[in-house]
């Protein structure tokens, strides 16, 4: 008897460099049907980086998607002005603030599938370069209740993890943005 070989899994971390690493325990041909990963491993982990949850229909790459980035109310601790969210420059899929916006949110689970509930009154801007989705609302959104932001894109070419940070705004006299966590979105290959 022995223990079975790490090689596999020291091959994958090695092939994964300094970035995260998911690692799941379906079997290959079973899709996730864009959940997040039951396990995740990241290099540098440190208490700075705060895992936030978020809900896609579709991860295949290059198919349409919604997706539903989420911020509970232990995710935030005071009322929003002005929520950021940081894309990552090879993200290379185009976002339309027409198909964008903030929502009250209904989390789904077992019975139930996580929606939009109402949408939030709010201004949406797409920076030049695409790379931050800037949502101004109507009237400071508060810290009760569960709130997200909806998209309804296609997904990027590329498969692999990228990393949205949420960045908000409080109401107040300094015009600084806090981080409040981060959204590691998957893209899978195609399943043939």
């Amino acid at each position: 008897m022995g223990f079975p070989s790490l090689r596999p899994l020291l091959s994958l971390a090695a092939l994964a460099g300094a970035g995260a690493v998911a690692l799941s325990t379906q079997p290959a041909g079973v899709l996730a049907q864009g959940t997040p990963s039951l396990m995740e491993f990241r290099w540098d982990n440190t208490k700075d980086y705060r895992k936030l949850y978020y809900f896609m229909t579709d991860t295949q790459r290059l198919k349409r998607s919604e997706y539903y980035l989420i911020l509970k109310p232990k995710d935030r601790k005071t009322a929003i002005l002005k929520l950021s969210i940081t894309i990552p420059s090879y993200f290379d899929a185009k976002i339309d603030p027409k198909r964008v916006k903030l929502c009250k949110m209904s989390e789904g689970g077992m019975m139930s599938r996580t929606r939009c509930q109402e949408t939030i009154p709010a201004t949406i801007e797409i920076a030049e370069n695409g790379r931050a989705i800037e949502i101004f609302p109507d009237t400071p959104v508060p810290d009760t209740g569960t709130i997200g932001v909806y998209m309804n894109i296609f997904n990027p070419f590329n498969i692999g993890m990228y990393q949205f940070n949420a960045l908000a705004q409080a109401p107040g006299d300094v015009p600084m943005a806090g981080y409040l966590g981060s959204w590691l979105i998957q893209i899978d290959p195609p399943n043939n």
